[in-house]
């Protein structure tokens, strides 16, 4: 009697469509315009629910777990292969998602998806030196800002605590060419420099655009869409490039395995694949998105703004690194495990 009435129950939502009426993203925090979903909703009748993660490391594990419940899930880059070897994502709809010949060239055919099976470009930017300069005058295009802190920052320092970020800039700093060097003689000087320069941050944490705005935080390691909204509460703030190296990230969205409303989220996909939709997840974040043509539909001050737009001396200085070999990882984690101690 139980299973013919959840049955009876599923094919009378089946056939009102309320059981295709649903989207559950799973995304980092504060990164997804709800004037976006408001519009799907309003085109498709589709209901989105977003539940925010803080890491990617995070979003993997919670993933793997099984039960989330979740469509969509938005990693970054270097993730991106686990994802598909361990069978967590499934491949793109074509009969759905007809759009993809809107993402920009150079994000077409990419390493970490190539011929982008399975994922599509959410936003894409950098991580580097965010500085309040009513405090500090000096050089912001250093990561001796953070590493080798002067005494008006010292104290006043937030990190955002991903592992992948911290480390890439830490391992260019030290003299490594690659984030996924074997150079022990680099990665000591990697670990040395960390541990020598926790002393002097406030904090390790994510979701504090406010908190620079407020002048709580006066430097940081930070991502340059986050910076510049946090300039938007604080004209002091700037954004600094480190010459010796900052990585170059994207961020992408795709369609989970055991997704739950595969249809919605491809449909989903698709959407945010249209340069105007594209442009509205960029006109919140403050990030690019790597779809042609949404340039006509982003705010005016994404053309400009130096959080945006690299310096030409220090474009060479940006690095789109790779997921690394599992021994490198492995060290990677021993020294941050201890960096968090």
């Amino acid at each position: 009697m139980t299973r013919y009435f959840a049955t009876g129950v599923a094919a009378l939502l089946a056939s009102t469509g309320l059981a295709q009426a649903q989207l559950n993203i799973y995304n980092w925090g504060n990164y997804t315009s709800p004037e976006v979903i408001e519009r799907f909703t309003a085109e498709t009748g589709i209901t989105v629910t977003i539940t925010d993660f803080d890491s990617n490391d995070t979003a993997l594990a919670r993933v793997r777990q099984g039960g989330h419940g979740f469509d969509i899930v938005v990693p970054t880059h270097h993730t991106i292969p686990t994802w598909i070897a361990e069978g967590l994502l499934q491949p793109l709809d074509p009969a759905i998602v007809t759009d993809r010949a809107n993402i920009a060239p150079q994000w077409l055919d990419v390493a970490f998806d190539p011929g982008r099976e399975f994922t599509v470009p959410w936003q894409w930017g950098t991580t580097g030196v965010i500085v309040n300069t009513s405090v500090y005058s000096g050089d912001i295009n250093t990561a001796d800002v953070i590493f080798n802190p002067p005494p008006e920052l010292q104290g006043r320092i937030n990190v955002i605590p991903e592992m992948s970020d911290v480390m890439a800039i830490a391992v260019y700093h030290a003299g490594g060419e690659d984030l996924c060097t074997n150079d022990m003689d680099v990665l000591r000087r990697v670990r040395d420099t960390l541990m020598n320069a926790r002393q002097h941050w406030l904090a390790l944490d994510y979701g504090t655009i406010e908190a620079f705005g407020a002048g709580d935080f006066s430097a940081g390691l930070y991502w340059n869409g986050a910076s510049m909204r946090a300039r938007a509460l604080n004209a002091d703030l700037a954004f600094g490039y480190p010459a010796t190296g900052y990585p170059l990230w994207m961020d992408n969205a795709a369609v989970l395995a055991d997704a739950q409303n595969p249809e919605n989220a491809m449909r989903f996909i698709n959407f945010i694949l249209q340069p105007e939709n594209a442009a509205g997840l960029s006109n919140f974040a403050r990030y690019a998105n790597g779809i042609t043509g949404s340039e006509a539909f982003m705010d005016p001050d994404m053309a400009t703004a130096p959080e945006i737009v690299i310096p030409e001396a220090l474009i060479a200085a940006g690095r789109f690194s790779t997921a690394c070999p599992q021994e490198i990882t492995d060290l990677h984690t021993q020294i941050w495990t201890e960096l968090l101690q």
